[in-house]
């Protein structure tokens, strides 16, 4: 018994008593009275306990049957459900058992079945969150995720992720490797699907930044920074007018970094009750499964409706922006050499100064080559390379040099004396003419 019904028990006395009256000890319990009147007839009834809830010590009405429990913990307990925290177990008790609990009843059945640890709530201390953009659109955070998605039964994966900071919606891809040509791909399906964001928060990956070169032995003084080119990427956001952050530390960016969190535990576990073990399974049940799930249910409303993303215009060439570019000088015969293979430009597309000029070279993602001089795409041909003449072939055709400069002593006065001379006056007719 409480000391909240002791005291109870105390007022129902001293109105039995008559010391009290009944209205008196209603307004002091709390209660009207007419339930004085009935806890009165029930303590000459029940004695004490009257005060005592009659509902006490039997089993609730609503409570589920034992076997049910038991059939759930040992779901729970095969190998594919293995790590399952309890909302994720109670998800999966719902759509694949048919088995309607909540996940504080899971969370009890776990933790009777040694399944799950219930840990002591700790005070953490109190961190500023930076406020999320208004509009959707207005930041996107861009990050990949190195993890075992797999599980050691497959290929390593790659997670490449886009989350939107006003509306945490989730964007991503999987991918055997993040590269440049990888992140690029993600890129022009987000484009193709949502249109240009203000801006990307990425970190400071050589996927996104130049990194300033330095002499290992330099003197450690201040110096100015200097500005490097762009990488691919970089370059292809600045055509499509789209901005970049750079994020100094991973917490900065800790919306994409707490979405991996979530990945790395739901998402390896889907993949092994989908028995996922390919790039393309894998890539299926995140589409098909994980995506529309996390959309559905960890996206927030924005604090303003309207969409930030602004549409891909005629002047948007996905295909020629996402690329690798590099420049080229065009020979003097309208040849481009690049990546060891010879490409000769279309006599129509001869203009003045292409000859010696400079030409933009797109290796696009579908692997075929692009050129363009001065916002006009060139047609191109792949040709083969003159095939150079051999060593031994050169010097049967060269001529030896003669005289002093060529090296050696000059031969002109060989057989000078043993040759016939002409007769006296063959020599004065040859005379005659020449003068």
């Amino acid at each position: 018994m409480t000391q909240v019904q002791r005291d109870r028990l105390v007022t129902l006395k001293k109105a039995k008593q008559r010391l009290i009256t009944q209205r008196e000890a209603a307004e002091e319990l709390g209660v009207t009275v007419r339930h004085v009147r009935r806890l009165l007839k029930g303590l000459k009834e029940r004695g004490d306990k009257v005060v005592i809830h009659a509902s006490r010590g039997r089993p609730s009405p609503r409570k589920l049957a034992e076997a049910t429990e038991r059939k759930a913990v040992g779901i729970l307990s095969e190998e594919e459900c293995r790590g399952f925290r309890p909302t994720l177990a109670m998800e999966y008790l719902r759509d694949k058992h048919h088995i309607e609990v909540s996940k504080e009843t899971v969370r009890q059945w776990m933790i009777g079945g040694q399944l799950w640890r219930a840990k002591k709530e700790k005070v953490k201390p109190v961190h500023a969150w930076r406020p999320r953009r208004s509009r959707c659109g207005e930041l996107v955070q861009w990050d990949t995720s190195e993890h075992d998605w797999l599980e050691g039964g497959g290929e390593k994966l790659y997670l490449i992720a886009m989350i939107d900071d006003a509306t945490s919606r989730l964007y991503a891809r999987f991918a055997a490797h993040d590269s440049t040509e990888e992140n690029m791909k993600l890129l022009w399906s987000y484009l193709k699907k949502f249109g240009r964001p203000v801006a990307f928060y990425t970190d400071k990956a050589s996927l996104f930044q130049t990194a300033e070169k330095h002499r290992r032995d330099a003197p450690g003084v201040e110096q100015d920074p200097v500005e490097m080119p762009p990488t691919q990427i970089g370059r292809a956001l600045r055509e499509l007018g789209i901005g970049w952050i750079a994020a100094h530390s991973p917490q900065a960016k800790g919306r994409v970094e707490r979405s991996f969190g979530t990945a790395q535990d739901r998402l390896v576990k889907g993949l092994r009750v989908a028995g996922a073990r390919t790039l393309e399974a894998a890539h299926c049940y995140l589409e098909e499964q994980f995506l529309p799930w996390w959309n559905r249910t960890l996206t927030v409303q924005p604090a303003h409706g309207d969409d930030a993303h602004r549409p891909l215009g005629k002047e948007h060439d996905l295909a020629a922006t996402l690329s690798h570019v590099e420049q080229r000088q065009v020979g003097a015969d309208y040849t481009v050499r690049y990546q060891g293979k010879l490409y000769r430009i279309d006599r129509k597309d001869v203009r003045t100064g292409l000859r010696r000029g400079s030409v933009r070279v797109e290796q696009r993602l579908d692997g075929s080559v692009a050129m363009r001089f001065e916002d006009c795409d060139l047609q191109i041909q792949e040709c083969a390379p003159p095939r150079p003449t051999s060593p031994t072939a050169q010097l049967a055709v060269a001529k030896p040099h003669k005289g002093p400069k060529g090296g050696g002593k000059s031969r002109w006065m060989e057989g000078f004396w043993t040759r016939p001379s002409p007769t006296l006056q063959r020599a004065i007719a040859i005379a005659n003419a020449t003068s």
